[in-house]
């Protein structure tokens, strides 16, 4: 088997996957150029800036990665043809959103960004590649990529690999430099193990070989999807016994906390919030829930279909209750947000559960103040205007399309927690910031009207602490 020594990379898409994984692999591997392309000019531009605080991806620790490999090996080009051109191999990490359109609307994957690739990859090219998929995929997708690819009758010779990332986002640098698992799946060919071992090699310069996993294309495809659909039925579990807890006066954490010590469990993702978000646990899973029904199997896609149920119930749910609390209604009534990011360490809102928690609120015209450390007020006003027009998910629909000019009158963005809540009627806490523990919770009770309600969707503030102040707190899962 004669296996190619890769000198030069090229990755297409600078988002949340492409840019922190090769600015990894140029760290570790200076002996190789890589070079991350994507059309969008102010994404280059950002990657580019000499102000590491302007990257357009905030990771703990990413800045520094990107300081040490930027203009020696590792480059941002909006040069799309050059970069696959040079490159001997050629990492796909562009969005596989979920379909807002057509057969399989709202289940199934849009795999037209990925078409494009692979139009563009067989068009540019004059010598063989190996082309990666990084992206999150439906099964069977390298397929499709094949049949393009060879298509084109030039007589180049493309090999395809699956080799899906399994980041957190918040500890993506981390996750990539200490990984519990890369994996990579191939043909099982000859020319389809030397390409593997290509990547393998790569990934050795400072993973351990055991560390490794290599198998077919499609065991590969379908890992990624299984990884995330398991890992979210767990978050919907706990979410679901959560609803239980807060009915007997059972404590969420505590039942957690005591599941978590069977070793056949574990604690990991046991932690009952407001519901999860982000990129890639809904949109896997209804593309898993999409898979099965093409393949007729009904009842599998049932089973799957069901977490996303219970999360969109779980964000309902707290919604619900901050009305509730508020005596029926928040027409006119200021509520303050603490987070918007899905998650803690990240400024992606993708699927972030204050979206949706903010809609419903809205659309019984609450006035919603926001504060998130570090997402942007352009930021939060994109996730409610991509809201209105794809109003999709169980409980989104029911709601009114409501226009931008309505909506901004509506939402506030603050770059000052406490301004954010003064005069509110409640703060709720979306994502689980470390700040929001440390502030002066006493001065934020004294500038809030009465009686004064905390909704902690995070479960991260000291509810003892908060009733002696005076405030009226409601917690996920815990009999309140």
């Amino acid at each position: 088997m004669n296996t190619k020594k890769i000198t030069n990379i090229c990755c297409i898409g600078a988002g949340y996957v492409g840019g922190p994984t090769m600015a990894v692999i140029a760290q570790k591997c200076p002996h190789i150029k890589v070079t991350v392309v994507d059309l969008n000019e102010q994404r280059i531009a950002d990657w580019n800036n000499a102000d590491l605080d302007k990257l357009p991806i905030y990771e703990p620790g990413l800045a520094d990665v990107v300081a040490e490999a930027r203009g020696r090996n590792l480059f941002f080009s909006t040069d799309v043809d050059k970069a696959i051109d040079e490159a001997e191999m050629i990492f796909i990490s562009v969005n596989t959103p979920t379909k807002t359109y057509g057969v399989g609307k709202g289940m199934a994957a849009d795999l037209k960004y990925i078409e494009l690739c692979a139009r563009q990859i067989a068009r540019v090219s004059k010598d063989d590649k190996i082309i990666v998929e990084k992206s999150t995929l439906p099964v069977r997708t390298a397929e499709a990529l094949r049949t393009i690819l060879t298509s084109t009758g030039n007589g180049v010779k493309f090999e395809i690999l699956s080799s899906p990332e399994f980041l957190a986002e918040g500890t993506a640098v981390q996750d990539l430099m200490n990984p519990d698992r890369f994996l990579i799946g191939g043909e099982q060919t000859e020319s389809g193990e030397a390409a593997v071992q290509a990547l393998v090699d790569i990934y050795l310069n400072w993973v351990p070989r055991e560390n490794i996993v290599t198998t077919r294309v499609w065991s590969s495809e379908l890992s990624k999807l299984t990884a995330n659909a398991f890992l979210a039925q767990r978050v919907s579990s706990i979410n679901a016994i959560s609803a239980l807890c807060e009915k007997t006066g059972a404590d969420v954490d505590e039942i957690a906390r005591a599941i978590g010590k069977d070793s056949r469990i574990g604690a990991k993702f046991l932690k009952s919030s407001v519901g999860f978000g982000g990129s890639c646990f809904q949109k896997d899973i209804l593309n898993l829930v999409y898979l099965c029904q093409h393949f007729n199997l009904p009842e599998v896609a049932d089973y799957w279909a069901q977490v996303v149920k219970m999360n969109d119930y779980q964000k309902h749910r707290f919604a619900k209750n901050i009305i509730d609390s508020l005596f029926n209604t928040v027409s006119g009534k200021k509520i303050a947000f603490l987070g918007w990011a899905f998650k803690k360490d990240t400024n992606d809102t993708r699927e972030t559960a204050a979206l949706y928690v903010a809609d419903e609120l809205l659309q019984d015209r609450a006035e919603i103040h926001v504060y998130d450390p570090k997402v942007t007020e352009e930021q939060i006003f994109a996730d409610l205007e991509y809201l209105q027009t794809h109003r999709v998910g169980q409980y989104v629909e029911q709601g009114e399309i409501m226009s931008m000019d309505e909506i901004r009158s509506l939402v506030t963005v603050h770059n000052d927690p406490y301004e954010a809540m003064a005069s509110a009627h409640a703060t709720a806490i979306l994502t689980e910031w470390d700040e929001f523990k440390s502030y002066d919770w006493q001065k934020v009770y004294n500038d809030m009207l009465k009686p004064a309600f905390v909704f902690d969707g995070r479960n991260i503030v000291d509810k003892k602490q908060l009733s002696e102040i005076g405030f009226e707190v409601y917690n996920i899962g815990k009999g309140n």
